[in-house]
């Protein structure tokens, strides 16, 4: 991570970033969209979202997604697909298992995030957890990337 990347994140978020452990994807435009974060804060604080996603257009597509209630239709989804619910199962395991390699806080074992392993909470997780770990690895974060196309466009700058 460069201080570009630091004030842009700052910019982006409208604070400084916490406990960021790197930039886990760039968005088109070359900035920050998703960045991976320790699995405590500077202060002791567990911290269980690995993957934040930080790019405002993205935040906001997902914002709007989430009103639309699709939370609820890709929750009844996992239920009645058994090959979804095995394929987020192991993003869930995937997730854990990134945390862990950026270190060890027992309060968050087996707590991963947006809602893994079985049902959809927060678009905004899953779709970090997407970018950064790239296409197949959360199928729920997958439908989310494809709900929302390209976020970036038109004028990505990655701050507006």
């Amino acid at each position: 991570m460069t201080p570009t990347d630091e004030m842009v994140l700052a910019e982006q978020l409208g604070r400084p970033a916490r406990a960021v452990a790197g930039v886990a994807w760039r968005c088109p435009c070359g900035r920050p969209g998703v960045i991976a974060t320790q699995p405590r804060l500077p202060d002791g604080t567990p911290f269980p979202t690995t993957y934040y996603l930080t790019c405002p257009k993205a935040v906001a597509a997902c914002s709007r997604l989430e009103s639309t209630g699709v939370m609820a239709e890709l929750t009844q989804q996992l239920a009645q697909d058994p090959e979804l619910a095995a394929a987020y199962q192991r993003a869930h395991e995937s997730y854990l298992a990134d945390r862990d390699a950026l270190g060890t806080v027992p309060e968050l074992a087996g707590f991963s995030a947006g809602g893994m392993p079985s049902r959809v909470k927060c678009l905004h997780a899953l779709l970090g957890h997407a970018l950064a770990a790239g296409w197949g690895v959360n199928p729920v974060g997958d439908l989310v990337r494809e709900r929302v196309g390209s976020f970036w466009e038109p004028g990505c700058d990655g701050l507006s």
